[in-house]
């Protein structure tokens, strides 16, 4: 069994400093992040789907855009469709049988 993670305090960074170091250990050069569409998205899927689908959910959408070639229109149309599914998901009494693809594409 694995031993958890020990937190070693750095004292204070604040997101955009660990988003730049970040970027910098993956080697990613001019990569624009818009934190309020990745936080925006990971909370809906937190608290319409469960907590663990926020990661999953913001690494999948992620990989898609990626393969669409990573344009800012792309992480923004499929995190649209992520959001709305999310949002779909968190009704009453709902089964992914109540979702159609064409429901949720170009949803803004």
């Amino acid at each position: 069994m694995r031993e958890p993670l020990r937190r070693r305090t750095l004292g204070h960074v604040n997101l955009h400093d660990w988003i730049d170091e970040l970027c910098d250990i993956l080697e990613l050069e001019d990569v624009e992040v818009d934190e309020g569409l990745v936080l925006d998205l990971a909370r809906d899927a937190a608290h319409q789907v469960e907590r663990p689908a926020a990661p999953i959910t913001t690494f999948l959408v992620g990989y898609a855009a990626a393969l669409r070639g990573g344009k800012t229109e792309d992480v923004e149309e499929l995190a649209g469709r992520a959001q709305a599914l999310a949002l779909k998901w968190g009704g009453d009494d709902v089964s992914p049988d109540d979702f159609k693809a064409e429901d949720l594409i170009g949803t803004e």
